[in-house]
């Protein structure tokens, strides 16, 4: 009977609640299709401006004719997927995962902006995804910046 209540007890913090909630489950959903909804947008989906020869768009033909709010769509998700984390239910919502949720964003939002300052002029139409932004980028980082913020009002 010991054994059976440490098993059950193993991803419970009896405090807190349990690591592993169906919120934080949905969250990490929602920012792994994010990304894999712009990685396929931009490798298979989307048109190559610098290319020779013009090409048709493709994969789905709603995600070619979406062109770039493609972009809202997987930036949207994860977002969404950060902004869900924040709740004090998911590890990152409570105790040291708000700061280190915070900090992470901050300094995420930062390193985009920086970077796409960097690399603006030449540079930028080499590095995928910043190419097809180009001031967007800017929003981006911002947006980074935002989801930090929401993790700074869980900081106690």
């Amino acid at each position: 009977m010991a054994k059976l209540k440490a098993k059950q007890q193993r991803f419970v913090d009896p405090d807190r609640g349990p690591l592993l909630s169906a919120r934080f489950i949905v969250a990490v959903v929602l920012m792994l299709v994010g990304i894999a909804w712009i990685a396929y947008y931009y490798t298979v989906v989307r048109v190559d401006p610098t290319a020779a020869t013009p090409q048709d768009p493709g994969g789905p033909a709603f995600m070619g004719d979406w062109g770039k709010w493609n972009y809202v769509v997987g930036f949207g998700l994860f977002f969404l997927g950060l902004l869900l984390t924040a709740h004090p239910s998911t590890p990152l919502g409570r105790g040291r995962g708000v700061v280190v949720g915070m900090l992470a964003c901050f300094l995420m939002g930062l390193i985009w902006i920086c970077t796409f300052y960097v690399l603006s002029g030449e540079q930028l139409p080499k590095v995928p995804v910043f190419n097809d932004l180009d001031q967007w980028n800017l929003v981006i980082g911002i947006a980074f910046m935002a989801v930090g913020f929401s993790f700074a009002t869980r900081w106690e």
